[in-house]
């Protein structure tokens, strides 16, 4: 009897564990990608063309990796995966690079893929025509391609920062036989590109979509999975943002609403905010001393404006609690060379920002001022001109009166870069993913360039500073170049030519039907092959 009895209690285990094990199985197919559909998808303002090889604006990313693709790629943790190249190895002196190409690849017009493409792209474009491209790659000498296969990478000396920019966005490779002998800014396929990517150009309607259909004959089995996407055209914010509302449009990166609708839009059943894909820029809002001023020459001066501006508030105030204080001159979304270790900080204190200034000689007047500067701000929506005002209020505080100039971006790049008649500059800033490519013009001596946009407006010249840049450009070594890269940022900030004020946030609107989006630093300007929907 004791043995017949145990045997409803096993039949009832069994029943459990079975149960269990469909119920697993069912959500598994839940949440196993389904192939076909279509995603609909905001981009604005609409680009002016779909390649990266002159313009590198994001609306040509979002749209245009989605075609063309490059070498390398990343993950979420910021390593380097495989695409177009299969396999990379650098030689002992960090002068050669050497690339193994995926084999079988064809553009979408049915040509195949090879090393020509490679060299082509490298040396007529990113060196000759991409905005930033002449600069991340001046360190390439030449391509060799001993066959269809391989692309050896000559550099004239060690160069890592190559490595953040070959990528679809940055490093796209286009096909040889479309653009050579041609002029590459007025070649046809710019406005109906063809690529090797998940996605192939079908249809571009000016002033209402773009749409690409699936590539059948993509490289990566299986993919992409949606079978087309329509990229359409909204120009009016309060209609992107109902559009997604509706439902009828399911996928908007960059910022596509405006800031004081995403507590809202964030609170709906069907929608989520992201901030995650947009590392690889690493925007941070800043402001720039002219220390040709000789107030502003005056460290003290600088340190006490920094602690009169309580960053978290502008956050909260201005920018809808859509960033993060900076506390150093490199973004911490940089994870590799970001560093606080014997950075100074400059906390939020009126106490210490009135004594500095006391310090300095410049004790408050009759009226309460010390003295007025004036500031400069890239207008480019009313977030900045609301960012210029805080600064104005707060600096108010410790008897500083600013006057904010209201200029178009034409007149404020004369401002600041071309005329130097400014005492305050704030703007936004991209250091990307190596801040070697953009984290360097404001301190650089070299970068002191009258008439030159988005470059050294201080007049800032530290000969220490200089040779810690020059020596990151060449460093082989990633270790010992992370470790130049801290002590840039504790001279930087010591020094002070530049505050960073806060790390900025852009945020990607989607509804929750749309699955497998990436989390990789740049998954904002890379394909959506791996999207589905729910």
């Amino acid at each position: 009897m004791k043995l017949f009895s145990l045997w409803p209690r096993a039949g009832a285990r069994s029943a459990a564990l079975l149960a269990t094990l469909l119920l697993a199985l069912s959500v598994q197919a839940q949440d196993a990608p389904k192939r076909g559909g279509v995603l609909h998808a905001i981009v604005q303002p609409e680009p002016p063309v779909l390649v990266t090889a002159f313009n590198n604006s994001f609306p040509i990313g979002v749209v245009g990796t989605n075609v063309l693709e490059g070498l390398l790629a990343f993950d979420d943790n910021q390593k380097l995966q495989p695409s177009l190249a299969t396999k990379w190895d650098v030689s002992a002196d960090g002068k050669t690079v050497t690339f193994q190409l995926r084999r079988g690849v064809k553009w979408h017009d049915g040509v195949e893929f090879t090393s020509a493409d490679v060299k082509f792209s490298a040396l007529e474009v990113w060196k000759k025509t991409h905005p930033r491209g002449r600069s991340t790659f001046a360190a390439l000498d030449d391509v060799l391609t001993p066959d269809k296969y391989t692309a050896v990478f000559k550099l004239k000396h060690p160069s890592l920062v190559i490595f953040s920019s070959f990528n679809a966005n940055e490093g796209q490779i286009l096909p040889r036989h479309l653009y050579e002998g041609t002029e590459i800014q007025k070649n046809a396929f710019n406005l109906k590109p063809v690529g090797t990517g998940p996605f192939r150009f079908k249809d571009w309607k000016k002033g209402q979509y773009i749409e690409l259909e699936r590539n059948a004959d993509y490289w990566d089995s299986g993919k992409p999975y949606l079978d087309r996407i329509i990229f359409r055209v909204i120009p009016d914010a309060s209609s992107r943002a109902a559009a997604l509302e509706t439902g009828d449009v399911q996928y908007a990166p960059f910022d596509a609403v405006p800031l004081a609708d995403v507590q809202r839009l964030r609170a709906l059943p069907n929608l989520a905010v992201s901030t995650d894909g947009y590392a690889w820029q690493s925007a941070f809002v800043f402001l720039e001393f002219n220390l040709r001023n000789p107030i502003l020459k005056d460290l003290r001066v600088r340190q006490a404006i920094a602690h009169a501006i309580n960053k978290q508030a502008l956050i909260d105030t201005v920018w809808y609690g859509l960033g993060k204080p900076s506390t150093s001159t490199t973004p911490s979304t940089l994870k590799t060379f970001y560093t606080t270790e014997g950075v100074p900080q400059y906390k939020f204190d009126v106490a210490r920002a009135d004594k500095l200034l006391d310090e300095a000689g410049y004790p408050r007047k009759a009226d309460g001022v010390r003295f007025t500067l004036s500031q400069e701000y890239q207008n480019f929506n009313e977030a900045f001109k609301n960012n210029a005002e805080f600064i104005r209020q707060s600096l108010r505080r410790v008897g500083i009166d600013v006057k904010v100039q209201n200029r178009d971006i034409a007149g404020h790049l004369k401002a600041v870069y071309s005329d130097y008649d400014f005492d305050l500059n704030s703007g936004r800033w991209v250091p990307t993913l190596d801040p070697q490519i953009g984290g360097f013009r404001h301190y650089s001596t070299k970068a002191i360039s009258q008439g030159t946009p988005w470059t050294n407006a201080s007049g800032y010249s530290n000969p220490e500073t200089d040779k810690l840049i020059e020596s990151i450009q060449v460093e082989p070594n990633a270790a010992r170049r992370t470790q130049l890269f801290h002590q840039f940022q504790r001279v930087a900030l010591t020094d002070l030519p530049v505050l960073p004020l806060f790390e900025q946030q852009n945020f990607t609107v989607v509804n929750k039907s749309v699955q497998g989006l990436s989390k990789a630093p740049d998954a904002a300007l890379s394909s959506l092959k791996n999207v589905w929907l729910k």
